[in-house]
């Protein structure tokens, strides 16, 4: 398949593109021809870097994990949805996030400068932001703490609020998007996503890659968090059927979520001229 034009870089999701985990995000087998794939565009010398929607680990932990699976991915070529938020909550000035997350997302924000407590804390009451992640021992404490502070004028970012991502075992829910749906039915709010498909995430990829939006390759399996980001913002989308997504749900989207091109996995980058 062809594009009436290139990109000029690429940007990668993880699950359903690069790799697959298992559901308990402990074990990761790499996708055939992805790591030839990445392998070929650094010989090209055209830029690249993985994002994924994932906010567990902070990119120093899951790194070394792709590359123990054969990915060459550095720990500065791999984003999160933690490195947007972070910088959003820098820029805005926040004095203080309430995390509904991990250790890891805590870590994650931190190690940019970012303040942060979680539910329970003396801080906790004061906050000035709330921020959703990856959290599966989230409690209805938490939630009721959260709510409280969004209720409060706190404002209210998640990493991602799309329900489902690819992992060997199938299909599998976002803890993010269920824990945003309690908070937004009870406070009447919608998060704002820092993760894929937000202006914010694909900002943050034209800038790493060093190339306008409209050059970007968005690659990925899933129609909201990749496919629409694309469209959104004027990138490429690039599909590939290795995750959530078969060519028969691909064909079925709507304008606003359609690929422009669709490949079995990034191996076939290579077989289909889409890498310069």
């Amino acid at each position: 398949m062809t594009l009436d034009r290139r990109p000029k870089g690429f940007m990668f999701d993880l699950d359903g593109t690069l790799i697959l985990s298992d559901r308990k995000l402990g074990g990761y087998t790499a996708i055939p021809g992805a790591a030839e794939a990445l392998a070929a565009l650094d010989e090209r010398g055209i830029p690249w870097i993985a994002m994924t929607n994932g906010s567990a680990y902070p990119a120093s932990v899951q790194a070394p994990r792709l590359r123990a699976v054969g990915l060459p991915v550095a720990d500065e070529r791999l984003f999160t949805p933690n490195s947007v938020a972070g910088k959003v909550m820098l820029q805005r000035g926040y004095s203080r996030v309430l995390v509904l997350g991990t250790q890891g997302v805590v870590d994650a924000l931190e190690e940019m400068g970012v303040a942060c407590c979680l539910p329970g804390s003396p801080e906790a009451e004061i906050a000035d932001a709330v921020y959703v992640a990856w959290h599966p021992d989230c409690t209805m404490d938490h939630i009721h703490a959260a709510c409280s502070r969004v209720l409060d004028g706190a404002a209210f970012l998640t990493a991602s609020d799309v329900p489902y991502f690819a992992t060997k075992d199938g299909r599998s829910f976002g803890y993010s998007c269920a824990i945003n749906g309690a908070i937004s039915r009870v406070t009447g709010h919608e998060p704002e996503p820092c993760g894929k498909p937000s202006a914010l995430a694909l900002e943050l990829i034209a800038d790493e890659l060093g190339i306008a939006e409209q050059d970007v390759g968005v690659v990925g399996d899933d129609a909201v968090a990749e496919m629409q980001m694309a469209r959104a913002g004027g990138a490429i989308g690039i599909a590939v059927t290795s995750g959530s997504t078969d060519r028969a749900q691909w064909a079925a989207q709507p304008p606003e979520r359609a690929p422009h091109a669709v490949i079995d996995t990034v191996g076939d980058l290579l077989a289909d001229g889409l890498i310069g």
